[in-house]
């Protein structure tokens, strides 16, 4: 298998070519960023692609594009992306725009050489290779957007202001309000976050972090019918 890597930490793509290799995987080319990555792959074929997610300049989602917009261009191309955390709206952000030929994976798998090697396959041929914990976070971020679907507009916004600390006569003065339709809000929205049967003062808490797994994933937003 002929594998490119693209990790601005010249120690890292050393380290990993030097792992690669040991398990019989050939490393064609190294490179220190996107741009010398896709000017690789122009005159290098390779089978698969392994980048970090957070690359210069800006060091936030530059190879999670790349990593887009390489399937785009080479769809035969296996990418794998590498991250530091484990950020499951990345690894979700990759499938949603190619749900083939893919893998997100916690760099501190890539010491178990046989698991980076059959990730690695996985994705060349074609398959999907996604880290344990980052699948727990999918499965986070699905149930939030399922939650998020089920507010309307108003119920978002007294969420929002709940999730602020407001009190209820504040919510009810930022939103020109009643005060018993603020509690009528207040009501649904405990109800459809499946949180009516816990005390007042739990429940209350509990819909403040739904909100925050919710503004994590943007679940909440552009969801106006």
């Amino acid at each position: 298998m002929r594998v490119v890597i693209c990790d601005d930490s010249a120690l890292f793509r050393k380290g990993l070519a030097l792992l690669l290799d040991h398990v019989g995987v050939t490393v064609v080319a190294q490179a220190g960023d996107t741009a010398e990555l896709a000017s690789m792959l122009e005159t290098r074929p390779a089978d698969a692609a392994v980048l970090d997610v957070r690359m210069p300049p800006t060091f936030t989602d530059e190879g999670l594009v790349a990593a887009v917009e390489l399937k785009k261009r080479y769809p035969a191309l296996g990418v794998l992306v590498l991250s530091t955390y484990a950020e499951g709206a990345f690894a979700a952000r990759l499938l949603e725009a190619s749900p083939r030929g893919v893998g997100y994976l916690l760099k501190d798998r890539v010491d178990d050489a046989a698991a980076l090697r059959d990730a690695l396959e996985r994705v060349a041929s074609g398959g999907v290779a996604v880290d344990p914990e980052i699948v727990g976070q999918l499965f986070e971020l699905r149930r939030a957007e399922a939650m998020a679907d089920r507010l309307t507009p108003r119920e978002r916004d007294v969420l929002r202001l709940m999730a602020e600390g407001r009190s209820n006569a504040a919510i009810a003065r930022t939103l020109f309000l009643g005060a018993k339709t603020v509690e009528a809000h207040i009501a649904a929205v405990l109800n459809k976050l499946d949180l009516s049967q816990t005390p007042d003062d739990n429940r209350r808490v509990l819909a403040v972090l739904t909100w925050l797994r919710m503004e994590g994933t943007g679940a909440h937003q552009n969801r106006d019918r």
